[in-house]
């Protein structure tokens, strides 16, 4: 089915803004990008969805393994107990110790669930732990290669603290209910440096461009994510805790309610 995701503003970070913008969206592909009324006039039959904001391409996070299995994401039934923020550093070191197979993938799970959350769509690997790549695959999140992830500074882009393929302990299914935690924006200025887990790839001071996968081209993927901000300079300050709508291949995979 052919949709039409449209917004007051589309962003395709590798050309001009496009006010009062639309993306057309076929499949898996994007077939169409540009004003609101060709786009929609190109395509009559379309289903249209009307988005506040700005749409963008999806992001990438090249700190995934390190917020994969460095954290904890607690599930919201031990809030009273953890909070309801991810868990990291000395935080997530008394914890490991207590956490079997099963509550180890929910936790990966809910993490991954916050990086759709984030209008994450890209993720740097590589996941040596099977669990964690089985994890990943089902939440159809693209894993890149580190040289393949653009603006990527040097030595931080596996985003592992300490030693371990990835520091993953025990696996199992990755079939947990659905819960979650809120991001936490800060940290150092490449983003790992904190304790603290850094959900936001526009942490660290990157700009949109540096920020995306690749921009919004007709023929490609459609990866997208909508930010409820007014411009560009907007989100960059505001950070990808705006994101309303995430879209994978296609697939409306997160919309805040």
């Amino acid at each position: 089915m052919l949709t039409v995701h449209a917004a007051p503003l589309v962003l395709p970070a590798g050309a001009a803004a496009i006010e009062h913008g639309a993306v057309a969206v076929e499949g898996d592909r994007i077939v169409a990008l540009g004003p609101y009324d060709t786009v929609v006039a190109a395509h009559p039959a379309a289903r249209v969805r009307q988005w506040p904001g700005a749409i963008t391409p999806g992001l990438l996070q090249r700190h995934a393994a390190w917020l994969l299995t460095r954290c904890y994401h607690p599930d919201p039934r031990e809030a009273d107990d953890l909070g309801i923020e991810p868990l990291s550093g000395e935080a997530f070191a008394r914890l490991t110790g207590e956490l079997d197979a099963t509550r180890w993938a929910g936790s990966v799970r809910r993490g991954l669930q916050q990086l759709l959350r984030h209008g994450t769509t890209h993720l740097t690997g590589p996941f040596r732990d099977p669990a964690v790549r089985t994890a990943v695959s089902r939440s159809g999140l693209v894993e890149v290669s580190a040289d393949a992830a653009p603006g990527d500074p040097s030595g931080v882009s596996h985003g592992v603290r300490g030693g371990g393929a990835d520091g993953v302990r025990g696996g199992g299914s990755d079939a947990v209910r659905d819960g979650g935690s809120h991001g936490v924006r800060g940290g150092g200025p490449d983003g790992v440096a904190s304790d603290r887990p850094d959900l936001d790839p526009f942490a660290g001071g990157r700009d949109l461009a540096g920020s995306v996968h690749a921009p919004l081209v007709i023929g490609t993927r459609a990866d997208l994510a909508v930010f409820d901000v007014p411009d560009e300079a907007a989100l960059v300050a505001a950070g990808a805790g705006s994101c309303v709508v995430t879209v994978l291949a296609g697939r409306l995979v997160y919309r805040r309610r």
